[in-house]
């Protein structure tokens, strides 16, 4: 059986007697039914992992016993921000989950023209910790001990405009040059992903008008978490750890 890794919200100590939180209590003790004694593999977010071993545990709460910090970074030496438009069901959902597992860093979610999810600013913050959550999860999964930070959601003109040291892109199908055709090095990106009806000719102009320049992925028009993660694949195969 694989060692759960659990994400403890709160830093760590390099040794010592910890109480997982709620969350990650429920799920050692309840849905994985582990037992005194069985190992687990605590992180932060600092970029550390600890080596653990459950000491006690009941209906509700699960303590562990760290043996040691263990400094282990699998980190992308492409920093990625991922911009991405708001995306209708559960297809934001799987973005986020699948972006955190290819090594992007931050992801902001976004409001344009066209996106096609109306909610209000409480709605949006549930939204927002729901996000979250799947992207502690991910990091789990894949192994990342530094979480990304999910941002909260903001319009996209607002967002194009922030200052940022690095290279801007936005997809475009009538661009003149691919991913693969970049220069490089580049080791910081913002890539912005538009939503399933496209960004209207004002938005692209903006974006133009902001520093984004235009690339193309292929010949094939992809949806909106299509593109998003073979752009990300792309980009991490060119300037990243991928391939």
């Amino acid at each position: 059986m694989r060692i759960p890794r659990i994400f403890h919200p709160e830093l760590l100590p390099n040794s010592g007697r910890v109480a997982l939180d709620d969350d990650a209590a429920n799920h050692v003790g309840r849905v994985l039914r582990m037992q005194v004694g069985q190992d687990v593999l605590l992180f932060d977010g600092s970029g550390a992992e600890f080596p653990a071993v459950i000491c006690d545990v009941s209906k509700k709460n699960v303590n562990v016993e760290i043996t040691e910090r263990v400094e282990r970074s699998i980190e992308s030496p492409l920093d990625l921000h991922l911009g991405q438009v708001i995306s209708r069901g559960d297809k934001m959902e799987f973005t986020i989950q699948k972006s955190v597992e290819l090594g992007v860093n931050v992801i902001t979610p976004l409001i344009s023209e066209r996106c096609g999810v109306k909610l209000n600013a409480e709605r949006f913050d549930k939204k927002l910790q729901q996000w979250q959550k799947i992207a502690i999860a991910a990091c789990e999964q894949s192994g990342r001990n530094i979480v990304p930070e999910i941002r909260p959601v903001m319009a996209l003109d607002a967002w194009s405009q922030e200052a940022f040291d690095g290279l801007k892109l936005n997809l475009h199908p009538r661009a003149k040059y691919s991913i693969n055709t970049l220069p490089q090095p580049v080791n910081r990106v913002r890539l912005l992903i538009g939503p399933e009806g496209g960004l209207s000719a004002e938005e692209i102009e903006k974006t133009r008008e902001h520093g984004f320049e235009e690339t193309l992925l292929g010949p094939r028009v992809l949806r909106t978490e299509t593109a998003a993660l073979t752009a990300i694949t792309a980009l991490q195969v060119r300037f990243g750890d991928l391939g």
